[in-house]
């Protein structure tokens, strides 16, 4: 019988692609996974690993067994929500994960209803950029997270993963008041000598400022880094720069803001581990978080945030 522990190291090491990072995602030694690795491999009765050099890659064997590992743990995964739902109400620690912009405004009425329909419920939140999020889900860190996507920076679909929609969003060029007004059909490129507010390197945000900028003809003038859409718009009105915002993060909005709405879209899912869908507490959390979100759209259903154009 294979080891499903095992087969979650095996179906790591595809995916990170070293023991020693397989061993930093699981808070093991790089030879207390080399070891439950060979195990693996006695289990198996196959090799499935092979010497590259300094480093090891999966044989076809290999390569095969992974495949039919996320069959494995998904329908563990559906073993364990039939499990659940057959007793009687709910109980236990539900880790979410969410972004800053989610956690300010969708999640605090999500966790308010939870609390009362599902009081033997623990709610967990962590704050985290979605891009992380994945592995945090792969690694049970999380049970629950909101991911999000933009049209001009779409995220493949993780194959270890369920999700669900959850929401679209408009995109606004944030500039100041004062400011002379863009041109309707190229807002974006009005602002090409401008200075720019954009988030840290290596974030979504950031890629898909650039990538707007880049689609006008430009490369921003990147003058500040700034990951928090309060603080960016705080900025914005003091004349430091103009920066593209997603309609939840425009709730806070100061006085010397004016938004430009964008075609661009940006879009959130909620994700859980394959075949955990049907579990009670994780759709209990899909319909809290629908249910928040279906009460914060009239908000801004009408026209967009106060200020917008």
């Amino acid at each position: 019988m294979l080891d499903v522990r095992r087969l979650r190291l095996l179906r790591d090491l595809a995916r990170l692609g070293t023991i020693a990072a397989v061993a930093q995602a699981h808070t093991y030694t790089p030879s207390a996974v080399s070891q439950q690795l060979s195990a693996l491999q006695r289990e198996a009765g196959v090799a499935l690993l092979e010497r590259t050099g300094r480093g090891v890659a999966l044989t076809p064997a290999g390569v095969a067994l992974v495949e039919h590992t996320e069959t494995v743990l998904a329908a563990l995964e559906a073993a364990s929500a039939a499990l659940a739902a057959a007793r009687t109400g709910l109980s236990g620690t539900v880790h979410i994960g969410a972004f800053p912009t989610a956690v300010h405004t969708l999640l605090p009425a999500a966790l308010v209803s939870l609390g009362r329909d599902h009081p033997g419920l623990d709610l967990m939140v962590t704050e985290l950029d979605p891009a992380a999020a994945p592995e945090a889900l792969r690694e049970r860190r999380l049970d629950v997270a909101l991911l999000h996507d933009y049209d001009l920076a779409p995220v493949e679909p993780d194959p270890t993963l369920d999700s669900t929609p959850l929401l679209e969003e408009t995109v606004f060029l944030a500039v100041p008041a004062t400011a002379d007004a863009a041109a309707p059909a190229d807002p974006v490129g009005g602002f090409r000598d401008a200075d720019w507010i954009a988030a840290s390197p290596g974030t979504l945000c950031r890629t898909v400022a650039v990538r707007a900028c880049q689609a006008a003809g430009f490369t921003p003038r990147i003058r500040h880094h700034v990951d928090d859409f309060t603080a960016v718009l705080t900025l914005v009105a003091a004349g430091q720069g103009v920066a593209l915002v997603p309609q939840l993060g425009t709730g806070r909005l100061p006085d010397g803001v004016r938004l430009v709405p964008l075609p661009t879209r940006r879009r959130t899912k909620i994700a859980y581990r394959r075949g955990a869908g049907e579990h009670p507490a994780v759709a209990a959390c899909v319909r809290a978080l629908r249910a928040a979100t279906e009460d914060h759209l009239p908000k801004t259903r009408t026209g967009g945030p106060p200020g917008s154009h």
